[in-house]
């Protein structure tokens, strides 16, 4: 089978490396010439644990290639994947102009039955308007006769952990317009059938909605558990205790009742919006999924007003700050929305020399902040003469420091755990002064 991929960002090129792995023939293709030059010279643009060497083995394979240009391979495909970029527009709604010009050149040369599967994460109605956009653009050429499916294949993969959830999904949502259309899907993921993994079939729509749903409702589950976590701290309660309590009830679950500093990423901070804004734009406000972004907002900034109180209140300028982790999540070197970036911008301003370490994010903090802080080699050489260790992403290789190492580094052995790893006794008994979320 025979399938292209428009997009080599992350869903693109872990979807079409996964598919070429299942043994359908995939051309991932991108404007960038740049980005598919070094693709074709085995280099991957992003981190994710064993795509590197899933994308080799596939392209030794012949099963996975690359081109620059959508309608070099238009003829040779069965289904075409649009699986580009849906940055948030200045309003928070979805910008879809990169969707619409993969949609106006598919028909701008189409010249056979394919079927056109949206993969990036577009409101309600975006199927529409891909139709109408293929449609004008094979209307001017008068090849009113060819004719195509449009359909909806939303992902659903984490950061750090998206082979095995392409490969082993808990569901796979397609929405689809025709018999014809699911037929042609319901092969490509007869692989995955095999397994008893489930393929949901459902209307446009629905599959649209259903993205923005999944991640909403998550996204919903972490700002409860933040606002939980600072009312324990107000009473005296415990987070992990609470968390315990609740997540053993079976109607709730124990999935993302963890309390931290925030959540960030390219899916939740973006989704959220682009939800409450279409609400808006049919006439209805989305209450619940405005406090959801309003209490994650607040939380970006709970470990500066912890570092505030540690010090009274006083200025922090001529502190040096320790950072641990900048990616917004472990396994993954992403760092849009990231609570770091929050946190760096806040201890810049106050004056304050910023020490950072993250196992893979250090590229990508350079390019986005620049020399404005001082990257260091290891988790140790951050906390040297530090008057403060905040800790912001949860890499397994901060869960178990040499304490003695680092309270000997430190200025003063302050520690804020902004997502709750380190046991507080074995701090205490090593003399830190500690802090954490949800706990007095």
């Amino acid at each position: 089978m025979n399938i292209a991929i428009v997009g080599t960002g992350y869903v693109g090129l872990v979807s079409g490396t996964c598919f070429a792995d299942t043994g359908a023939t995939v051309t991932c293709v991108d404007v960038d010439a740049v980005k598919i030059d070094r693709l074709q010279h085995g280099e991957i643009p992003i981190y994710e644990p064993g795509l590197d060497e899933l994308v080799k083995k596939n392209v030794a394979a012949g099963r996975l290639k690359f081109a620059t240009d959508l309608a070099s391979v238009l003829d040779d495909v069965e289904i075409v994947f649009s699986a580009v970029g849906t940055p948030p527009d200045e309003d928070g709604s979805a910008d879809l102009k990169y969707v619409l010009q993969v949609a106006r050149t598919i028909g701008q040369h189409l010249n056979h039955y394919v079927v056109v599967v949206t993969k990036s994460t577009v409101p309600v109605g975006t199927a529409a308007k891909v139709r109408k956009a293929i449609e004008e653009e094979l209307q001017k050429r008068g090849c009113e006769d060819v004719t195509f499916d449009v359909a909806s294949n939303p992902e659903f993969l984490k950061e750090g952990n998206a082979i095995k959830d392409f490969m082993s999904p808990d569901r796979v949502v397609v929405g689809t317009e025709s018999e014809r259309a699911k037929k042609v899907l319901t092969r490509l993921y007869k692989p995955f059938l095999i397994n008893n993994f489930r393929v949901i079939f459902m209307d446009i729509p629905s599959a649209e909605m259903t993205k923005y749903a999944a991640n909403s409702m998550l996204a919903t589950r972490i700002s409860f558990m933040n606002d939980m976590a600072n009312l324990c701290e107000l009473v005296g309660a415990d987070i992990n205790m609470v968390r315990a309590g609740i997540g053993s009830d079976t109607r709730i679950g124990r999935k993302f009742l963890y309390a931290g500093c925030g959540y960030g990423g390219s899916c939740f901070p973006k989704d959220v919006k682009a939800l409450i804004k279409t609400a808006d734009q049919n006439g209805y406000s989305m209450e619940v999924l405005k406090a959801v972004e309003r209490v994650n907002e607040h939380q970006k900034g709970v470990l500066y007003r912890k570092l505030e109180k540690a010090f009274g209140g006083q200025s922090l300028s001529g502190l040096t700050i320790a950072l641990w982790g900048l990616s917004f999540k472990p396994e993954t070197d992403d760092m849009r929305e990231s609570t770091a970036l929050v946190m760096i911008d806040k201890l810049l301003q106050a004056g304050c020399n910023v020490r950072v370490y993250d196992p893979v994010a250090m590229d990508e903090c350079r390019r986005r902040v620049g020399d404005r802080v001082v990257y260091c080699r290891d988790k140790y050489d951050a906390v040297l003469d530090a008057d403060a260790l905040l800790l912001l992403t949860e890499w397994k290789e901060f869960r178990l420091p040499t304490w003695g190492v680092i309270h000997k580094a430190m200025k003063r052995p302050l520690v804020i755990d902004g997502r709750n790893i380190f046991d507080a006794e074995e701090l205490q008994e090593n003399n830190f002064e500690y802090y954490c979320i949800g706990r007095s």
